[in-house]
This record gives C-alpha cells, sequence and structure tokens, in this order.
C-alpha cells in the first residue's frame, strides 16, 4: 500500500514578488511582472522586455561570500527554499536526515555565470580571469547540492531536467519517492535565470519570442488570437512534501495532497510539440488515472499555456482529448500572462498556485486575453480571478524535446 504525499511548505521569487504571499497577491489580482529589461542593455537587440526578480536582495538570505560564490539561479532557489522550509516547519535531526530527499531542477541551470565567465576569459585568455568558484555556479546540480548542504540532508539529491517541464517532473520524482517508502521528505522544485543576451536571442531566433516591447503588460497573451509568443522569466519555487503521517506526527499544517503524475514524451520533434497533442494528452490521462480520478473530478486547470502559436492550441486539443466535454466546464488559466515563461521554474510555481489555488477557492486568471484563437475555445479564465469551490487541480507543463508532464494536486482530507 502507498504512502499518501502532503504539502507541507511553499516557497518561491517571482517576477510577481519575492516571496510567496506577494506573488500570490499579484497572481490574484492580475498583476504582470513583465517589464523592459534592466539586468543589461537591451537597446542594441529585438526582445527588450523580460519578466525578472524585482527588488531581490541575495544578500538577505545567505553571506555575502555566498553571494558571490552562487549563480543568481542558486540565488533564487536559496530564497525559495529557505522560504518552503522554515514555512513548513520541517527540522532536520540525526534521525532523519537520510530520509529527506532533494529535487531542484533547472532547465539551465548557471547559464549567466557562464555567459560572464566567458566574456572574462576571451577578454584575457588566461586562465586565472576564471573564479575558482566557477564550476559550482555553473552546476546544473548545484541547487540541490546547496540546499541538502546548508540544511544537512543525507537522503538523495540531484536534478532532473526535462526543460519546461524540469520543476513538475521533480515534484512528481519526490512525489514518488515518498509514498513508495524510500523517502519521508522531500525539498522540490526548479530555479532558473535565464535572462541574458544569447538565451532570449536564440529563442526570438526560432520564433518563439514576443517583440511587444512597447507594451510589456500586454506582451504576454495565452491562447489569443494575437498571441505573439512568450517572454523569459527567472526565480524559484521550491515545495515541501511529506508522507502523511510524517506530517500529522509533528502537527505540520497541511497545504494540499498530491495525488496524481503523469509523465511523457512526444518522440517527434526538438523544439515543436506533436500538433495532434498525444503526448500531452497522455500525461494528462496518467496523472488522473495516477489519481483515480475521473474528469468531473478536475475543478480547475493552471494550463501551460505559453502564449506561442503552437503550443496553445495543442494544449487546448489535449485537455479536450483527456477530459472530454467536461473540459467545457473546467475554467483553465495560464498564470505565465503574469509571471512569463521562467522554462523549469514556472512549472514549481504553478503547483504551489494549484495549492493556493484550493486553499483561497480562487481560480487565478488569464491576463491580456481579448480575443481568443477559434482553435481556443475553453474557460480561459479571462482579465480577472474567478471565486469557485475548487478541491482538485491540474497543472500541467510542457518543454523542448516533446517532455510531458502533468500533475494532480487536491484539497486535504484527513
Amino acid at each position: 500500500m502507498t504512502r499518501r504525499v502532503v504539502i507541507t511548505g511553499l516557497g518561491m521569487v517571482t517576477p510577481c514578488g519575492n516571496n510567496t504571499s506577494e506573488t500570490w497577491d499579484n497572481i490574484k489580482n492580475g498583476r504582470s511582472g513583465v517589464a523592459p529589461i534592466t539586468l543589461y542593455d537591451s537597446s542594441q537587440f529585438t526582445v527588450k522586455i523580460a519578466a525578472e526578480a524585482k527588488n531581490f536582495r541575495p544578500e538577505d538570505y545567505m553571506a555575502g561570500k555566498e553571494v558571490r560564490r552562487r549563480d543568481r539561479y542558486q540565488h533564487f532557489i536559496t530564497a525559495a527554499a529557505k522560504e518552503a522550509i522554515n514555512g513548513s516547519g520541517l527540522t532536520v535531526t540525526d534521525e532523519n536526515r537520510d530520509k529527506i530527499g532533494v529535487f531542484i531542477g533547472s532547465a539551465v541551470a548557471g547559464v549567466s555565470s557562464y555567459y560572464e565567465l566567458l566574456w572574462d576569459f576571451f577578454k584575457t585568455h588566461d586562465a586565472r580571469a576564471v573564479t575558482p568558484f566557477a564550476v559550482p555556479m555553473l552546476m546544473g546540480n548545484g541547487g540541490s547540492a546547496l540546499i541538502s548542504i546548508e540544511y544537512g540532508m543525507t537522503g538523495p539529491s540531484y536534478v532532473l531536467t526535462s526543460a519546461c517541464a524540469s520543476g513538475a517532473d521533480c515534484i512528481g520524482h519526490a512525489f514518488d519517492m515518498i509514498r513508495l517508502g524510500r523517502l519521508d521528505a522531500a525539498v522540490t522544485g526548479a530555479g532558473e535565470a535565464p535572462v541574458i543576451p544569447i538565451g532570449i536571442a536564440a529563442f526570438d531566433r526560432i520564433g518563439a519570442c514576443s517583440r511587444d516591447n512597447d507594451t510589456p503588460k500586454e506582451a504576454v497573451r495565452p491562447f489569443s488570437k494575437d498571441r505573439s509568443g512568450l517572454v523569459f522569466a527567472e526565480g524559484a519555487g521550491v515545495l515541501v512534501l511529506e508522507a502523511l503521517e510524517v506530517a500529522q506526527a509533528r502537527g505540520a499544517v497541511i497545504l494540499g495532497e498530491v495525488v496524481g503524475y503523469g509523465s511523457t514524451s512526444d518522440s517527434f520533434h526538438i523544439t515543436a510539440p506533436h500538433p495532434s497533442g498525444g503526448g500531452a494528452t497522455r500525461a494528462i490521462r496518467m496523472a488522473m488515472d495516477d489519481a483515480r480520478l475521473s474528469a468531473e473530478d478536475i475543478h480547475y486547470i493552471n494550463a501551460h499555456g505559453t502564449a506561442t502559436s503552437l503550443n496553445d492550441a495543442m494544449e487546448t486539443q489535449a485537455v479536450k482529448a483527456a477530459l472530454g466535454q467536461h473540459a467545457y466546464n473546467v475554467p483553465m488559466s495560464s498564470t505565465k500572462s503574469m509571471t512569463g515563461h521562467g522554462m523549469g521554474f514556472t512549472a514549481a510555481i504553478e503547483a504551489a498556485f494549484a495549492a493556493l489555488a484550493i486553499r483561497d477557492n480562487v481560480a487565478p486568471p488569464t491576463i491580456n486575453l481579448r480575443e481568443p484563437d477559434p482553435a481556443c475555445d475553453l474557460d480561459y479564465v479571462p482579465h480577472t480571478a474567478r471565486e469557485t469551490r475548487i478541491d482538485c487541480v491540474m497543472s500541467n507543463s510542457f518543454g523542448f524535446g516533446g517532455h510531458n508532464a502533468s500533475l494532480i494536486i487536491r484539497r486535504f482530507v484527513g
């Protein structure tokens, strides 16, 4: 018999806020985090907007020397993990440390440090120009390793990377490890800092980025007929998952229960989703089967909803294929209309939004949705949040390479 797995901690740094409460307040109120780029001079580039973390001070979460030794994506993970762990009340002891895992993903890891280090190196062609902390700054597993070291968690610690599904797959993996009894708890999620010139230029070259530089707050328009592409975002999302009996034994506040996870591959194209949405449909059905739920049990869907031409129509088709006629009765919104698209980390914050939607009985909006694409004909909660009873949420995440992941989170009933 498998164990039940519950959420006891949430932490995040996003373009909409530097903690969970600030972010969620802005999401519920439809406030966009997209703005002109400040991290570098974008005047010579075609894309001049991004969803940056604003007024974020890594010095508030770690010593000054650690700030200098860590990549920006690791700064975000450190801050989000601290909020999640402190909020959960989880204490690491000699008795439980081996049964706590850390699975914090990233699609591009320390790419911002790599970009800066290359510039410094090519200016001098001198190896001494490279910081001795370059390797840990670049490591894809750096986020997980730093958290396990800082808190003394000696269970398994590693990273899953599946592009924009990374955060969801890390959460799903942690869910599996706990319910199978291999772990009692896990710190899981993802972090990214991809707002660098070459990263945005690369996505712009394949036609994925919005160039609506003059109207940044309106640039991300998921499911709209006039959608123009995604906007890069940075930040981190971290959740604390625990076996139900472990959380109850220490009197933890339970924020929700993870009940289903599905993961598939399109096996089709390195960047484009399969036009039929078959892989996404299978992931959604797998999560529903895992949770032993029917279509009618799903009360809200947090969509992947990137505002790219291919994704939004494909996801709409996949949801209809998986849920049948009931798809038209389920509110489905894209919070990326406000947060932008942060590669792997948005999957993690969207799982957190699922738990918060259940807590507050509110479906957050899809802002900027003026005229839906005819191929996108579901209920996308346009413009303003909707108060409605929500007991069960599906969160979908799809990534380049054909990676599909779906999580289902339910209201906890003891």
